[in-house]
């Protein structure tokens, strides 16, 4: 579990390809403090799991479910990622409950200056944008933020100074992809809601018999 707070801008060191999974070895600082084997680290919002490290930089596998749903597909060595430590009971949660699970890919469509902020506009497919709501929470590239506006096909936010400079949209682009995922809430109470709805038809049905159909004049 993530909060969305950036720790620290990393860089890929290599990119191992197997058939159909990668093997990423990450440069980084700050995470490398007190990191372990097993340890999950939110590459650009990619849930990892640690796999080898030295002082100064881990390995991680990333496999095939992953490189299908997010931009680490297309990553090689010398691109720039964002990194976060798994959440701690001790660490404030300074911005939303983060699974680290991407849910897909959106394309970049604008990035427009608004005084001191950069307002970002995204396009993403319907499963993605049936979650995102006006001033709620969403994850890019494993960063929180809050959406400013949406509709159906993209949605907007707004960037201050300080999340530009320390992750990697700083080197964003028009046309660039990135990683979604809708806040987990929404998807559990929509998951809780199909499951009574399909209950409850399942219950009419099985209530339907030849007797029930005589008593009510069929």
């Amino acid at each position: 579990m993530f909060t969305g707070i950036v720790e620290e801008l990393g860089s890929i060191k290599t990119v191992v390809h197997s058939s159909r999974s990668v093997k990423l070895t990450v440069k980084a600082n700050k995470i490398l403090e007190d990191i372990n084997l097993g340890d999950s680290i939110a590459v650009s919002g990619a849930c990892l799991t640690v796999v080898d490290f030295t002082a100064n930089e881990f390995t991680a596998d990333v496999m095939p479910e992953t490189l299908n749903r997010t931009a680490l597909a297309n990553i090689k060595s010398g691109d720039f990622v964002n990194l976060e430590r798994a959440l701690s009971l001790n660490t404030r949660l300074g911005g939303h409950i983060v699974s680290g699970h991407v849910d897909g890919m959106g394309e970049i469509i604008s990035m427009d200056k608004d005084d001191n902020a950069i307002i970002i506009k995204i396009k993403v497919n319907e499963s993605i944008a049936k979650y995102v709501i006006e001033k709620g929470s969403v994850t890019i590239d494993g960063i929180s933020l809050t959406v400013v506006k949406c509709s159906d096909t993209w949605f907007s936010v707004s960037i201050i100074p300080h999340t530009v400079s320390a992750t990697t949209l700083a080197i964003k682009k028009s046309g660039d992809f990135v990683n979604i995922e809708n806040d987990i809430i929404g998807k559990y109470v929509e998951r809780l809601l199909f499951f009574q709805t399909e209950n409850s038809l399942q219950n009419k049905k099985n209530n339907l018999s030849i007797e029930f159909l005589k008593e009510n004049g069929f």
